[in-house]
């Protein structure tokens, strides 16, 4: 109960928030957070994880709304509902799939990077309203331009307002994270406008809240909102996957984390479907959220269903009282989010110890803020899937020494040198032999057969590092392997440890080309049994 009333403090400003941070009226985000935590609590199966309305997907999603209707439009409240159930879809099949592995697809380095990109996006949305200024559109600089051309219309009331909430809130979260001070900030600020009438003095309001039963209600699309939507659906329950892949991995409350992963995500999905059909938006799981259940003491989804039943308290109880709600101290909650999306920590981190993965943050927050925001995005994605493709596709190929009085054949720090047989070469590619890189693995290898002091008579892969072999690197190492033995250069195979790769070996023909001869244990065996095959010959 106690950690349900402390979600709950902490969940109204943030649900009305996210729901303008959409584009919706701010009841959207209470129908949001009801329909995530019903659906989660009924087939989730973290028991403390909190899902409603996250600030995270909701610039994503206005972002693909705006292609197709005008914020307050009806359309667009529609077509929210239609991408909220296509992300349901989405997520609800990747669960029943078992397809919780594409969760990994996103580095940390390029998942912060895109995550500090939305932050720029949210705080430059939000301070417009922050100032009194009318609202801007466009792209990020002609937004900026378009902020600074109107600094001096600002209504002085807003950010005395809007800059009070952000501060107390930030002070009291570095804090104790448990203080709803964006809840009290709201709370303050509407008491200022009721007592001194500052809606009179040009600060905007949000307005009463319209007290009426969700209803059942869904429109269907056209055949080019639909080639709008569908894709992008997919990028929404992509971050989705991957936020609360880290929430569960944080905050795991069972031991198969695999099987409940995927549970998990067709749980979200259900409740993104539930929430399109009462006119709401889709969900995700909340990092912050779950921290505070778990920081409270809650040990099981009734938390979420002691928040449901507060919220809906207030919404009913207090509709009127939210016509007093400055719309600037929103904005204050809503950088306060953005702020804490911006993982300032995390970058400095990746810059001390990720070396050149410095430039994937940079470089996927770049793409963020200067595109369409679901076009940085996507892009960004591109970026990590990339990534990993350039690290399997140059992969390091080390020429290996033994290490003095062992038997031991290791890569010597550079500037060190090991023992080195004549003639012999042990050379280990650390990384799946694919179409990818079965050429740059020849080039050099080839390359190292050269730069030896004498000539080459052996050559010993060291496939400790082969984890797979496709058919095309399997041609290409038979390829090698035959042009080497016309050289009279003996080719050996040693420590393929790899169940995965043996049985690809086996399959695409390479043993047989090899020969179990050739193929060793260890090298020290490989360089002893082809000396002794040398010797009877």
């Amino acid at each position: 109960m106690v950690a349900g009333l402390t979600l709950a403090a902490i969940a109204i400003p943030e649900q009305l928030a996210t729901a303008r941070l959409v584009g919706l009226p701010p009841v959207s985000g209470f129908l949001a957070f009801a329909a995530g935590s019903f659906a989660f609590a009924a087939f989730g199966a973290n028991r403390i994880m909190s899902v409603g309305a996250d600030s995270t997907i909701a610039p994503i999603m206005a972002s693909v709304l705006a292609l197709i209707a005008t914020s307050g439009d009806p359309h667009y409240a529609e077509m929210s509902a239609v991408l909220a159930f296509l992300v349901g879809l989405w997520l609800l099949a990747a669960g029943a799939l078992g397809a919780g592995w594409l969760a990994d697809l996103l580095s940390i380095p390029v998942a912060t990077g895109f995550l500090a990109g939305i932050s720029v996006h949210i705080i430059a949305g939000q301070i417009p309203d922050l100032l009194g200024l009318s609202a801007v559109s466009g792209d990020f600089p002609s937004r900026v331009s378009n902020i600074w051309r109107q600094l001096p219309d600002a209504n002085p009331y807003a950010p005395a307002v809007g800059l009070s909430v952000l501060f107390g809130t930030l002070v009291a979260d570095r804090c104790n994270k448990r203080i709803p001070a964006a809840l009290v900030g709201l709370l303050v600020s509407g008491l200022a406008v009721w007592i001194f009438a500052l809606q009179r003095h040009g600060l905007a309001v949000l307005g009463a809240l319209p007290v009426a039963a969700p209803h059942l209600s869904f429109a269907l699309p056209t055949d080019s909102e639909l080639a709008r939507l569908a894709p992008n659906a997919i990028i929404v329950a992509l971050v989705c996957m991957v936020q609360t892949a880290a929430v569960m991995r944080s905050f795991a409350t069972a031991a198969d984390e695999q099987e409940n992963l995927n549970r998990d995500f067709a749980a979200i999905g259900i409740g993104s479907i539930i929430a399109a059909a009462i006119g709401a938006f889709a969900v995700d799981s909340s990092p912050p959220r779950t921290a505070v259940v778990e920081q409270s003491g809650g040990h099981s989804q009734l938390a979420s269903l002691v928040a449901v039943g507060v919220i809906a308290g207030v919404a009913l109880l207090a509709a009127g009282a939210f016509a007093f709600l400055p719309v600037a101290a929103l904005s204050g909650v809503l950088i306060f989010i953005g702020l804490r999306i911006f993982r300032l920590s995390d970058m400095l981190e990746i810059y001390r110890r990720g070396g050149y993965e410095i430039l994937l943050v940079a470089a996927s927050a770049a793409l963020v803020v200067l595109l369409p925001i679901h076009t940085g995005v996507t892009m960004s994605i591109l970026l990590s899937l990339a990534h990993s493709l350039y690290v399997i596709a140059r992969p390091d190929c080390a020429v290996l020494s033994r290490v003095p009085g062992t038997t031991v054949w290791w890569k010597e720090p550079e500037g060190e040198t090991g023992e080195t047989e004549p003639g012999i070469l042990v050379f280990a590619p650390a990384a799946p032999i694919l179409f990818t890189n079965a050429a740059y693995i020849r080039r050099r290898l080839e390359a190292s057969i050269a730069q030896m002091a004498e000539p080459c008579r052996l050559v010993v892969i060291e496939a400790s590092g082969v984890i797979d072999i496709d058919f095309t690197g399997s041609q290409a190492l038979q390829d090698l392997i035959g042009d080497l033995r016309r050289r009279d250069i003996q080719v050996a195979l040693a420590r393929l440890e790899s169940v995965r790769a043996q049985r690809a070996a086996e399959q695409t023909g390479l043993s047989a080309v090899i020969g179990a001869a050739h193929i060793f244990h260890s090298v020290e065996d490989a360089i002893r049994g082809e000396r002794q095959a040398t010797e009877r010959a």
